[in-house]
């Protein structure tokens, strides 16, 4: 097979790649070739199912905040195309996105198979090809094009987009052209706590801040206690940013949770529990839940201080105090491995972005050759970030693919 511009990867980059691309030149051969039975997997199980398109963060330095790898890379790309830009795009084909109270974007109709629709109607429209069930071999440049081998027939294409996501044998495949690889690890996963009596409150969420002191990295945000330890938004964007150093530690460390979020220091906090709890004096310990826990919450709290329950705030010493702040302010716990966040997969590693113009994505390795989305080494913590790369780069991509 022939073509003007072969995509390797039929997901979210690969998709927004073709389909700009022949958008800006209708009369290019475009071939998309997916290894899988199915296009754009990672995009129906997004979110829930629902697709969490992109995030309403506006502010390009804000929103590279997000992104543990590839902050300063990413800035001069979404001044171009950001979330404002998706957004309308994505409106612009009949699919209007809805924002939630977090800043996280969906479709309107809450179903990520409306995004697939959109794509699989613009490939239709626009004629491209998109073969699935083909593994890609190996990537030659020659001369004047590159000759893909795959497990079905050679392709001759005279410009190539990598777009396969996390896959080991085609940062193989892009080393042999050149390219560094960034060790690929995981990011975005859950903690595995190692004392469980914790796990009775599976279900329990509430607005915190993690520490891991070993790293001096803090997070706040919602933290949710399961069945294994802990989850939520705040643990999340722990994992990513600390990626790296967790793998180093084998994901054993000690974490903090500052159930409270507050800006004063543990120790500063021993006073102001005295001033807020002297107003309760009568009141027993058990009874003076001022801190918004649920009841099974505060109990499990209180019997982790060791201070009685029907001991009454007046006949707190000092040492009862020291300790409620203490758990209140610093609750420490140790983790003990990982677990994945929902399907939701996300590594960190991949093309090194030393590697990479990011002006259009291009190589600069291997003329022609453009690399997007999850295939570099930039990820990003939940919230619609992740996808908003893909779009970015592959709109970026198919400006330049198509000049």
């Amino acid at each position: 097979m022939k073509c003007d511009i072969a995509i390797i990867g039929g997901g979210a980059a690969g998709f927004f790649t073709a389909i700009n691309a022949a958008t800006q030149n209708p009369k290019l051969k475009i071939v998309i070739l997916e290894r899988g039975k199915e296009v754009l997997s990672k995009v129906r199980i997004s979110g829930g199912g629902r697709c969490n398109v992109t995030h309403d963060c506006m502010d390009t330095r804000e929103l590279v905040k997000n992104y543990p790898r590839g902050e300063k890379e990413l800035l001069g790309p979404f001044s171009k195309f950001g979330p404002k830009q998706t957004i309308e795009w994505f409106e612009s084909r009949g699919v209007a996105l809805k924002t939630e109270s977090d800043g996280r974007m969906f479709p309107i109709s809450n179903k990520s198979q409306t995004i697939i629709d959109c794509f699989l109607n613009e490939c239709s429209k626009l004629g491209i090809i998109i073969e699935t069930g083909i593994v890609v071999k190996d990537i030659q440049k020659t001369v004047e094009s590159f000759e893909i081998t795959t497990t079905t027939q050679p392709i001759h294409a005279q410009k190539v987009v990598v777009a396969a996501g996390s896959s080991a044998k085609v940062w193989d495949i892009l080393q042999n052209l050149g390219h560094n690889i960034i060790a690929p690890i995981p990011s975005l996963f859950t903690f595995n706590v190692v004392e469980k009596e914790i796990t009775a409150l599976a279900g329990i969420s509430k607005q915190v801040s993690v520490s891991i002191p070993q790293l001096k990295l803090k997070q706040a945000g919602n933290l949710l206690i399961t069945h294994w330890g802990f989850s939520g938004p705040a643990v999340l964007r722990l994992s990513a940013v600390a990626a790296r150093e967790l793998a180093k530690l084998e994901y054993r460390f000690q974490i903090q949770i500052d159930w409270l979020n507050e800006e004063s220091s543990t120790s500063d906090y021993e006073s102001e529990l005295r001033t807020l709890l002297s107003e309760h004096h009568k009141k027993t310990i058990v009874n003076t839940n001022l801190f918004g826990f649920s009841n099974r919450h505060w109990l499990f709290l209180l019997e982790k201080t060791q201070i009685p329950q029907q001991k009454k705030i007046a006949e707190l010493s000092k040492k009862d105090y020291r300790a409620l702040a203490t758990v209140l302010r610093s609750d420490a716990y140790q983790i003990n491995g990982k677990s994945t966040f929902k399907e939701e997969f996300v590594t960190a590693g991949g093309v090194s972005l030393k590697d990479i113009n990011f002006k259009d994505f291009s190589s600069k390795k291997t003329e022609n050759l453009y690399i997007v989305g999850e295939c570099l080494d930039i990820d990003a913590v939940t919230g619609g970030f992740n996808f908003q790369n893909a779009w970015t780069g592959g709109f970026l991509a198919a400006m330049a693919l198509t000049q």
